[in-house]
């Protein structure tokens, strides 16, 4: 593993200062305590693509133009015992989704299993984030989303689908549960901003260009992503289907229809966030969610055992010449905890100067471990 050079910043403080500048936004404190919990979790599992460095330009920016409400008005719209769709009214989509994964939790704790959508949300986040709500309580999660898009189908080049995560967590007897949580995607468009945050270039071969270039150009690519000239490859490559890209292009799919159909939202080109005239415009996306309650199969610990027994026979066997560790899903991401729970978040150089620029502006009373001292 690369030794870690970016300063760190403790939990405590990122945690505080996060909910504070929510809260200059006008997002009430409770919720903002949400907003900042899911931003740190994807620190503190390692998934820094979608962590505190997209405080300011996913959400932060967004208020400012408009496109995100920082009071989240869920609206029920339909419920039964074992389901419920809501709409979120263009607020929070942490917050929609905290609050409907609550109440799925509930009624598969009663019924065994329960089901849920959100339509008219924003980003909410990592996926595996609520999974995750579930397996803490020794449930099932399955998590999907869409997204502006992004990917091209199999044999295309426009980009029709966003990155579209399917999301499983699967509680175990380890100390992790089981979660895989990734795009849809070669490589999510989260990450290609980390790149272009971090001036380092994309993989070749993760992104389908209309005139056949190869791109790695990590700020170009972004834009072309927005103008349309650009699409991320669906998992396993395109824009051919040599590399069986059409099996990530098929769950990308899965995805896109069961976020748009079951909340009865939008779905694809009606998601770019931006307008037939090129301004910003609300992004519309939906959610769905499904818990599942072992209880009512073969017990919550019967069920731990055997996922677990799983887990640890898939790390003991052979492993391939030249490495020495297998992991499960979920694994790296618990190793990263265990390294970065009593250190911090680590803050690259252009977070740290957007952290500056959020206190500043509203007289914040913070000062951050990586700022120089006279």
């Amino acid at each position: 593993m690369q030794a870690e050079t970016r300063p760190y910043v403790s939990w405590e403080l990122m945690n505080d200062f996060m909910i504070d500048a929510f809260a200059c936004y006008g997002v009430p404190r409770d919720d903002a305590a949400i907003c900042a919990d899911v931003l740190l979790e994807s620190d503190r599992r390692g998934i820094e693509s979608h962590g505190c460095n997209r405080l300011k330009p996913i959400y932060l920016d967004r208020f400012e133009n408009g496109t995100l409400l920082p009071t989240t008005n869920l609206e029920i719209v339909r419920e039964a015992p074992t389901t419920v769709v809501a709409d979120a009214h263009d607020g929070m989509g942490m917050v929609a989704s905290h609050r409907v994964m609550t109440r799925l939790i509930e009624k598969a704790r009663t019924y065994g299993m329960a089901g849920g959508a959100i339509r008219n949300s924003t980003h909410f986040g990592i996926a595996g984030y609520w999974a995750t709500m579930a397996s803490k309580e020794g449930m099932i999660g399955l998590v999907g989303t869409n997204a502006r898009p992004s990917i091209a189908p199999t044999f295309g080049v426009e980009n029709m689908m966003g990155t579209n995560p399917l999301t499983f967590a699967l509680p175990t007897d380890e100390e992790f549960p089981f979660c895989i949580d990734c795009a849809t995607s070669i490589v999510q468009r989260g990450k290609i901003e980390y790149y272009a945050r971090e001036g380092k270039p994309t993989p070749a071969g993760m992104v389908v260009a209309r005139d056949g270039d190869e791109l790695t150009d990590s700020e170009r690519i972004l834009q072309m992503l927005v103008d349309g000239t650009a699409a991320l490859a669906p998992l396993g490559g395109g824009p051919g289907d040599e590399m069986c890209g059409y099996k990530g292009y098929g769950y990308a799919a899965v995805v896109e229809i069961l976020s748009a159909a079951l909340a009865g939202g939008g779905f694809m080109k009606s998601l770019t966030g931006v307008s037939a005239d090129g301004k910003p415009q609300k992004f519309g996306l939906g959610h769905f969610f499904f818990v599942i309650d072992p209880e009512a199969f073969v017990g919550r610990d019967e069920f731990r055992r055997v996922a677990g027994s799983i887990c640890r026979e898939l790390r003991a066997s052979t492993k391939a010449p030249g490495y020495d560790r297998i992991y499960t899903a979920g694994e790296k991401e618990w190793l990263a905890w265990q390294e970065r729970k009593d250190k911090g978040v680590p803050v690259g150089t252009a977070v740290q100067a957007e952290l500056i620029e959020i206190r500043d502006k509203f007289g914040l009373p913070y000062t951050f471990p990586f700022e120089s001292h006279s």
